[in-house]
């Protein structure tokens, strides 16, 4: 799996390893941003809450993907990266 990543990618495996780095941190920093914007909010624990959260995951996750791909060195990756994600979600289906 690992590989067929790699190639699709066109990376070095060390380019390779800190992409998936980036992901980790980038995700795990995601979470965490969540998690504190939402216990600073009167917001209780429950079915908002949860909506709140998954919202906010999916608004923070790019930009902290973004700025922890900046010191690894991977920025131009994955701001390719996330075009064709943007690029994929605006077409149309017929």
């Amino acid at each position: 799996m690992f590989k067929q990543l790699k190639e699709k990618w066109q990376v070095s495996w060390f380019q390779f390893i800190l992409i998936f780095s980036t992901f980790a941190l980038g995700g795990s920093l995601c979470g965490y941003l969540a998690r504190q914007i939402l216990q600073a909010s009167p917001i209780e624990k429950g079915t908002e809450y949860v909506i709140l959260y998954i919202v906010l995951m999916t608004i923070l996750w790019p930009i902290c993907v973004l700025v922890v791909s900046i010191p690894f060195g991977q920025f131009p990756f994955f701001k390719g990266y996330l075009g064709r994600i943007w690029q994929k979600m605006r077409k149309k289906k017929p």
